[in-house]
């Protein structure tokens, strides 16, 4: 079955591909394979050499980059060039950094160690397959990318099949920065071939981002091979607000946490816990500011909120607030597709959403948000950790008790205050529960797909043998 590429905006078809062969799929993974055994033994240097090159070709002809993204899955043309910039500078960040991410790290004679010399070497693992999603169709991948060549390693991509355009020119961008030919490939694949692509002896490990049902099919079939796997999945991310805080900002911050790349975002604040003495005002402003986000064309500058990536997508979030209608919600605001073509859906704001209603666990992938008044800070901890998931959380305060509250006691990956919650090179990205295991960026994300070798080397004396 032929994979299709559709503009969102107005579900007309760009192109179909035909997916690989088993034997083509054979062939690249053979490819991989036999470019790491080289790969790897080249110079860390040379490597950072061709990783700068890559940034400036992002930099360079990032508007054209942008513009694939755009029509390919409907996210804003300035939201794409930002995406585009960050993956340039992702590569930067581990030209510049992995010598000293990837530096043995010695360890003190005699602390524990008796022997003359004792380190820990970071050595590459092989080929690593990344299974990647389309919201964010450049810096999913580049955030395994970048960290994954620069060690040594070789990459296969499995995409997303909705953005074939975006994975085919990442591969071309690789190769036209100098990278070896098979050592970042594209797999144009249907998801149900990805379980032979993983079985395959030469993939060495897997990373995924993605919903939890894939999630967990990846992680099960790691498990069985016994091979490393890293998952980043959903989450269902709190937005605490409490009196302390600057209201007008934390409102301003909140609109965008949550329609950061029209909602559709594991990252995206997606449930907005408001101290009662400020939530009247926080709700009428809240709501005030999400219907005056500018809905259309995504590739017009002025454009807030683009469609959503698929019609399967805008039909799943229909379903869902409805099911949160029938259980007892209410609607403030939007809640309804929007007439004419493409996959537009209204900024949406519910309350009153039941505890026992399934929307109350589940992630909501588009412009919706739940706001949920608390009477005190005890309270809004424990219905931000109320969620089978733990990605991040963002919290308004200006109390240090409160703060440090908030950083001991939210159960997520990442807590940043007063200030929305975000990615970066520079740090380690990842959640806990549902939200997956393992971590992506920093040095952390490095060594996730590299071998702590422990070296010992005895001492001439120790090493003699002892008297019988």
């Amino acid at each position: 079955m032929p994979i299709a590429s559709i503009n969102p905006a107005n579900n007309r078809f760009l192109r179909t591909f035909d997916p690989l062969t088993e034997e083509e799929t054979r062939s690249k993974i053979t490819l991989a394979a036999e470019t790491f055994r080289a790969y790897a033994t080249i110079p860390l240097e040379h490597r950072a050499l061709w990783m700068r090159k890559l940034a400036a070709i992002l930099e360079t002809e990032t508007d054209e980059l942008a513009a694939t993204i755009t029509v390919e899955m409907g996210k804003p043309i300035h939201a794409a060039r930002q995406e585009v910039l960050k993956c340039a500078t992702a590569c930067r960040y581990y030209a510049d950094n992995a010598a000293r991410i990837l530096a043995p790290e010695s360890i003190p004679t005699g602390t524990p160690t008796e022997a003359r010399i004792s380190y820990v070497r970071y050595d590459p693992l092989g080929v690593i397959l990344a299974i990647m999603p389309w919201n964010f169709p450049f810096w999913q991948v580049f955030r395994f990318l970048a960290p994954a060549l620069m060690s040594g390693n070789t990459a296969l991509l499995k995409h997303a099949s909705n953005v074939p355009q975006c994975a085919l020119t990442i591969e071309s961008l690789v190769r036209r920065a100098g990278f070896p030919r098979g050592a970042f490939q594209t797999l144009l694949l249907e998801a149900r071939h990805v379980e032979h692509v993983l079985a395959d002896p030469r993939i060495t490990a897997v990373t995924l981002t993605g919903s939890e049902p894939a999630g967990r099919a990846v992680a099960a079939q790691a498990g069985w091979l016994i091979k490393k796997s890293v998952l980043e999945l959903g989450g269902s991310d709190p937005f605490i607000v409490l009196p302390s805080a600057d209201l007008d900002h934390a409102v301003e911050t909140a609109v965008r946490a949550r329609l950061v790349n029209s909602g559709q975002s594991c990252i995206a604040a997606k449930r907005f816990l408001v101290h009662d003495t400020i939530y009247d005002a926080f709700e009428s402003r809240f709501i005030a500011l999400m219907e005056s986000m500018r809905i259309g064309d995504p590739m017009r500058e002025d454009t807030d909120l683009g469609p959503l990536a698929t019609l399967g997508i805008l039909e799943d979030l229909e379903a869902q607030i409805e099911a949160a209608l029938r259980d007892g919600a209410r609607i403030l605001a939007g809640g309804q597709r929007m007439a004419g073509a493409g996959n537009y859906f209204e900024p949406t704001v519910l309350t009153n959403v039941p505890r026992n209603s399934p929307v109350y666990r589940e992630e909501i992938f588009g412009p919706v948000a739940m706001l949920f008044r608390v009477r005190d800070l005890s309270e809004a901890i424990a219905i931000a950790n109320d969620t089978p998931f733990g990605l991040a959380a963002s919290a308004w305060t200006r109390d240090p008790t409160e703060q440090q509250r908030l950083i001991a006691e939210l159960q997520c990956g990442a807590v940043f205050l007063n200030e929305m919650v975000a990615s970066d090179p520079r740090l380690p990205f990842g959640g806990i529960k549902h939200s997956g295991y393992g971590r992506e960026l920093s040095a952390a994300g490095m060594r996730e797909f590299l071998n702590a070798k422990t070296v010992v080397i005895a001492s001439v004396e120790s090493a003699k043998p002892s008297p019988q």
